[in-house]
Order: C-alpha cells, then sequence, then structure tokens
C-alpha cells in the first residue's frame, strides 16, 4: 500500500466477537504494512499476564478515565463488561494527517458510536459457527465456564448488528485466507478513493 498521493490516511475499524481473531489479523497487518497503525485503547479492565502496558492497550483507573471522559479525549468510550474502554482521540487524528491508515479493534458497542458519527470504514470478521468461537475461548484458557457462556450469548448478539451495519463481512474461518480478505479491503479503499478524489 502506498500512501504518497493520499492527502491523509483512513480510519478503519474491525469488530469480532470475542475469540473472533480481530487481535491476530491486526497485529499481521500492522507488522507487515508500515503505513499501518493500530490505536491503541484506554481500558478500566486488569492487564492479562501476555499483554503490555501501551502496547496492548494503555490500562488506567476508573477515576483516570473519568477524568479523560471530562477532558473530551475519546473518539468514543464504552462501558463493556463492567470496565470502561475508550479511543484516544489524538491518537487517531495525529496519524491519519501523517498520512497512515489508523486500525480499531473494537467491540461492536463502540463501533456503533463511532457509526452514528459517521467516522470510519467498518470490517466485521465473523467466526464460521458458533461452536468453533465456543472452542476458541475454551484454548485461551482466560474465562471460567460462566464468562463464556456470557460471551458466546453477547456474541450472537454482535453478529447480527455486525451484518446489519459493517460495509465489509470477513468469515475467519482460515486465517491466511481471512487476512487477504482484509488486506484487499484496504486496497480497495485506497484505490477507490483515488479514484473519486475523495479523503
Amino acid at each position: 500500500m502506498i500512501l504518497d498521493d493520499l492527502k491523509k490516511g483512513f480510519f478503519f475499524i474491525v469488530s469480532a466477537p470475542s475469540g473472533g481473531g480481530k487481535t491476530t489479523l491486526v497485529k499481521r497487518l500492522t507488522d507487515e504494512y508500515d503505513s499501518i497503525v493500530r490505536s491503541i485503547s484506554y481500558t478500566t479492565r486488569e492487564k492479562r499476564n501476555d499483554e503490555i502496558d501501551g502496547k496492548d492497550y494503555f490500562f488506567v483507573n476508573e477515576n483516570e478515565f473519568e477524568k479523560k471522559i471530562r477532558n473530551d479525549e475519546f473518539l468514543e468510550y464504552v462501558r463493556f463488561l463492567g470496565y470502561y474502554y475508550g479511543t484516544d482521540r489524538k491518537f487517531v487524528e495525529n496519524n491519519i494527517n501523517r498520512k497512515k491508515h489508523v486500525v480499531l479493534t473494537i467491540d461492536v458497542q463502540g463501533a456503533m458510536n463511532l457509526k452514528k458519527k459517521n467516522i470510519g470504514i467498518f470490517i466485521f470478521l465473523k467466526p464460521p459457527s458458533m461452536q468453533i468461537l465456543k472452542k476458541r475461548l475454551e484454548i485461551r484458557q482466560t474465562e471460567d465456564e460462566e464468562k463464556i457462556k456470557e460471551k458466546m450469548e453477547l456474541a450472537k448478539k454482535e453478529i447480527e448488528v455486525g451484518e446489519k451495519y459493517y460495509d465489509y463481512i470477513i468469515v475467519n474461518d482460515d486465517i491466511d485466507v481471512a487476512y487477504k480478505s482484509l488486506v484487499s479491503i484496504f486496497i480497495a479503499e485506497e484505490n477507490k478513493n483515488r479514484k473519486i478524489g475523495k479523503l
């Protein structure tokens, strides 16, 4: 992807149910293309053992998060499964102005807040089946059976929203095929915007 003749980068929103592969696919994308950066969200949830503060999320307490809300520092924020999650406004705007594509991995609830503001290009990663999604969550071994059940119920609703409101749907059955589909969306959006001369 070459951005020389684009005046600004684009803002891509990638959602999937928990265990849907969004983090894996977006990491592969940002590792391969210097022109793409991942937006790092703020959250009040506890850090998992394999996560790094400032790389996976910015981990803050509720008081710090609510101060940022009051200062209008978020493009959007939600309370999801008992925790706050928010998208840093300056990070997104600064990178887009530097001709970088910004990718935000976010839950459907937060994405719909952005959709209402008509911000971004929306991509939904759909599991091939609910059974496979459940298996992926179990393999993770980060949640108990009750939490998995809760996430499966939520996944059904998220898939409905994704199919109805997102610009693109990718079925993540094979990670390599899904990745190629994701890259092709970025290329198509670049070409479309060049062709019609829009930013």
